[in-house]
């Protein structure tokens, strides 16, 4: 055991990034390749925004690329490899690790050791939605088309992405996963958004995995972020830092690094009664 005002606070951090569809969820993520060197899994071809990016950050991003798809899905055996840590070589044409059509061949494979990375990088799982589909394709791999999964299914399914959630929590390095939204109804009855993630009673409690929730959105033609838990009502989001997103002018997930270097909104005066 050790007295609190003996330990500090994690220097890395695992945040998790989710909204509707074009709300500038990749590009937030990958712009924090300003100042951090930036490893990006991209599950969905999603890469391709960060072409948006000035030059000399898309030089500190890394895309490893998996080609998955319902046919071929692939992302959930990849990722499980690599989350766990420890060296592992991923071919660039199929997306597998140790896969053997390549390394017969000599293709080409990148090396990924999450357990060696130090604070300056940035791992990006993008998506988590996408990893869903993947775990779930894997499961009723060989059955019809039109099979329905079943209880047990479903139970595999949770099985399978608590063991990658599990595992990015207890992540000693910093890690960012993108995902869609999904509503459900809490416990206390009211309906909530909350990070895809699973099935919705899975979703429910997806956030519990990360340090800060970033709500992404768009509202009157802007691209807004929110992350303190006060942010909106029906929408869960929350730091277990002591900076919010929404209050930034110049919103960026490197602020929860450098709150200090953050461009604050003014504060709104509050009249005198």
């Amino acid at each position: 055991m050790a007295k609190l005002t003996s330990m500090a606070a994690s220097k890395t951090k695992r945040m998790i990034v989710y909204g509707p569809p074009k709300t500038g969820k990749t590009k937030l993520a990958g712009a924090m390749a300003e100042k951090k060197n930036v490893l990006f899994f991209s599950l969905e071809n999603g890469h391709d925004t960060l072409f948006q990016l000035p030059h000399e950050w898309q030089e500190r991003i890394t895309v490893i690329a998996i080609p998955d798809s319902k046919s071929y899905p692939i992302a959930i055996e990849t990722m499980l490899k690599v989350i766990k840590g420890g060296p592992v070589s991923i071919c660039e044409e199929h997306g597998k690790v140790q896969c053997p059509i390549c390394t017969k061949e000599g293709k080409p494979v990148e090396q990924v050791n999450l357990s060696e990375l130090d604070e300056s990088w940035i791992v990006v799982v993008d998506s988590l939605t996408q990893l869903t589909n993947s775990a779930m394709s894997n499961i009723t791999k060989g059955k019809p088309d039109d099979y329905k999964m079943q209880t047990d299914d479903w139970g595999s399914l949770g099985k399978i992405l608590d063991a990658f959630l599990s595992h990015v929590q207890a992540a000693r390095y910093n890690i960012v996963c993108i995902s869609h939204e999904t509503a459900v109804e809490m416990q206390d009855g009211k309906e909530k958004l909350v990070p895809t993630a699973g099935t919705r009673n899975f979703s429910r409690n997806t956030a519990k995995y990360f340090d800060e929730v970033i709500y992404c959105e768009v509202a009157n033609k802007k691209h807004v972020f929110g992350s303190s838990t006060g942010y909106k009502m029906n929408v869960i989001s929350g730091s277990r830092g002591d900076f919010s997103l929404e209050d930034s002018l110049e919103p960026k997930l490197l602020d929860f690094f450098y709150p200090a270097e953050a461009k604050l909104k003014p504060k709104v005066a509050t009249a005198a009664k």
